[in-house]
C-alpha cells in the first residue's frame, strides 16, 4: 500500500528535472520524519534584590510584607500561588474578580508583561513590563515576599 507522502513525493519528482530531483533527495529535511518544535526557552533566572529595587514602581500602589495591606492597589504578600481577585482589603474590578486564575510565575509574567491585554476590564492603570528580565526580578522578589 502506498502512502499519501509517497505517492506526492513521486508525483513531485515526475514533474521536476533529474537534477533537480537529485539535489531535493540529498537535502536535509525532505526525510518523511517530522521537524522536532524548538524548546521552549527556559524560563529567566531573577534576582531578588534587582526585583526589590523593580519593584520601586509598584510600591506606590502596592505594599508587600508582614503589614502589607491594599490600599490604591492590592497588597502583594503571599500573591504567587492565590487565587486572582481574592485578598478581601481590596474592591477589585469584576474582570478580576472573574478571571478565575490563580497566580503561577507564569500568570503573572503575562499579566505584568501587558495587563490590560492578560485580564481585559482590570483596574490595574500600568502600561507593563517589556524587559523580560525586569520580570523574573520581580518574580523572584516576590517569591520572598
Amino acid at each position: 500500500m502506498t502512502s499519501i507522502f509517497t505517492a506526492t513525493f513521486t508525483a513531485t519528482f515526475r514533474l521536476l528535472s533529474p537534477l533537480a530531483a537529485a539535489a531535493l533527495l540529498l537535502a536535509p529535511g525532505t526525510t518523511a520524519q517530522a521537524a522536532a518544535a524548538p524548546a521552549p526557552a527556559p524560563p529567566l533566572k531573577g534576582n531578588a534584590e534587582a526585583g526589590k529595587a523593580a519593584f520601586r514602581k509598584c510600591a506606590s500602589c502596592h505594599q508587600v510584607g508582614p503589614s502589607a495591606r491594599g490600599g490604591f492597589g492590592p497588597k502583594l504578600t503571599g500573591v504567587i500561588g492565590r487565587k486572582a481577585g481574592s485578598t478581601t482589603d481590596y474592591k477589585y474590578s469584576a474582570a478580576m474578580k472573574n478571571a478565575n486564575i490563580v497566580w503561577t510565575e507564569q500568570n503573572l509574567a503575562g499579566f505584568l508583561k501587558a495587563p490590560s491585554d492578560f485580564i481585559p476590564g482590570n483596574n490595574m492603570r500600568f502600561w507593563g513590563i517589556g524587559n523580560t528580565q525586569q520580570v523574573a526580578d520581580l518574580l523572584a522578589y516576590l517569591r520572598t515576599q
